[in-house]
């Protein structure tokens, strides 16, 4: 059984790797010296923007990162020096099929960083091909018995299910996917994960748009005597107005403890930066300027909320 994670957190993530390469630099692999070294000072960035954040009011006891080590290695150890929730990618980055980034040596770089939780980014959609659904269950279960076994680091499990042809040609278009089909597609995978021994102590999920179907993957993820697993809400780089109605969402739902909000707080500063139409430290209090409008959004439905039901 998980030992679950409740207490509240809001998450700033930027272990995007190839979206990085690709799209703020474009470049292709491999990357010489000096091109890691740009990718590196532009976590940098992102990481001041959070330490501006918690300068500004931020909880720091409900704030975290998630960096991957390739480039953030540096951020990674001062954030958990000064004490931040640190997070840290175990997939390969952009594949359709999990992988685990360094195969069978994961456990090595788990500890050199000791990070307080171990992520996974995994596609699945339980309507999908099963025989991958095995390949991709079995691999995380290593990694979670690992975890389990451990007891340091602790299982952060970002789960997207991507529609399938099929279902998206039945529903006519993505918003009715996401909300018509996506939200007991990702309960039952849910079930699937765990009856398979996969057992994340919190779940990282793409937003939802109905309270009632928020409640039902909180009731997943508790299932079966897990009552301290929590869940948060991802970004998926959507706009700021749609990623505010999914937290509005989430907030009032006890079980949702938090977000993940990445490129919507980043991307746009990044690309001001790097085209040279604002400042680093422009880019830098932008950045923290959305974050905590983020948090304080949280904080405020989950306040409202009490309020209401007491």
């Amino acid at each position: 059984m998980p030992r679950g994670y409740d207490r509240p957190l809001y998450l700033l993530p930027f272990d995007h790797r190839g979206s990085f390469r690709s799209k703020l630099f474009g470049w292709t692999p491999p990357l010489d010296a000096a091109q890691a070294a740009q990718m590196t000072d532009a976590k940098r960035v992102v990481y001041d923007g959070f330490r501006a954040a918690l300068d500004a009011g931020v909880p720091r006891d409900r704030a975290g990162i998630l960096v991957d080590e390739q480039f953030g290695a540096d951020i990674l150890r001062e954030a958990a020096a000064s004490g931040v929730v640190t997070a840290c990618p175990a997939e390969k980055s952009g594949q359709p099929e999990f992988q685990l980034e360094y195969g069978d040596d994961f456990a090595q770089h788990i500890e050199a960083f000791d990070p307080t939780f171990c992520k996974v980014l995994v596609r699945y959609n339980p309507a999908g091909d099963r025989a991958l659904n095995r390949r991709q269950a079995d691999r995380l279960k290593r990694l979670s018995d690992f975890l389990a076994h451990r007891q340091r680091s602790r299982f952060m499990f970002e789960l997207l299910v991507p529609a399938e042809p099929a279902q998206l040609e039945r529903l006519g278009d993505r918003s009715a996917y996401d909300r018509e089909l996506r939200p007991r597609l990702m309960v039952e995978t849910i079930g699937e994960l765990q009856n398979a021994g996969v057992e994340p102590d919190l779940w990282k999920l793409e937003g939802l748009d109905r309270r009632e179907d928020a409640r039902a993957i909180v009731a997943a993820a508790r299932a079966g005597g897990r009552d301290h697993v929590g869940c948060i809400v991802l970004g998926r780089g959507a706009d700021q107005r749609k990623v505010r109605d999914w937290l509005a969402v989430a907030a009032g739902v006890p079980g949702f403890i938090g977000f993940a909000v990445g490129r919507t707080d980043f991307w746009d500063p990044l690309v001001a930066w790097r085209a040279g139409t604002a400042t680093r430290e422009q880019s830098v209090a932008e950045i923290a300027r959305r974050y905590h409008a983020f948090v304080d959004l949280f904080e405020g439905r989950q306040v409202a909320t009490v309020g209401r039901d007491s």
